[in-house]
């Protein structure tokens, strides 16, 4: 008795009631995807989008550490992080200031939205239209915390 058929007819039914299990389970309003550390509730029903990135673009492994200039093409910061809301935008940029060799710095937390960033001759750089002074006073963030 040859037992192949019989094999390979199980092995597709279960992989076949697998499939069926892995879709019944992953549809409707009430699907959740779950993995380590990470549940998403109807958030699952988001249709996946995929953009296009262009050599004009800037990664944020580029974005860490650039200078940040003022109107009067001052140096008056460093790019330190980028802050993302609920996973799914950025909503600050934390910027250092003010120190020598990360001695005395702190850190503030910029608007997207009031950082230009602008590649020039070569070397990218944003700006903002602020003071050193004035970014040294804005409101501080406990980076210490949360860079972990």
């Amino acid at each position: 008795m040859n037992l192949r058929p019989i094999a390979a007819g199980l092995v597709f039914s279960l992989l076949a009631g697998a499939a069926v299990a892995q879709t019944a389970a992953a549809s409707g309003a009430d699907a959740a995807l779950t993995g380590p550390g990470i549940t998403m509730g109807t958030a699952a029903t988001i249709p996946l989008k995929y953009v296009n990135i262009q050599d004009t673009d800037l990664m944020t492994s580029r974005l860490i550490g650039i200078d940040i200039y003022n109107k009067q093409n001052e140096t008056i910061g460093e790019i330190s992080d980028v802050v993302i809301g609920d996973g799914k935008s950025v909503i600050g940029i934390v910027a250092s200031v003010g120190g020598f060799l990360s001695i005395g710095e702190s850190y503030v937390v910029l608007d997207p939205a009031s950082v230009a960033l602008a590649e020039v001759e070569g070397t990218w750089k944003a700006f903002v239209d602020t003071t050193k002074d004035d970014l040294s006073n804005a409101p501080k963030l406990d980076y210490s915390k949360l860079k972990k």
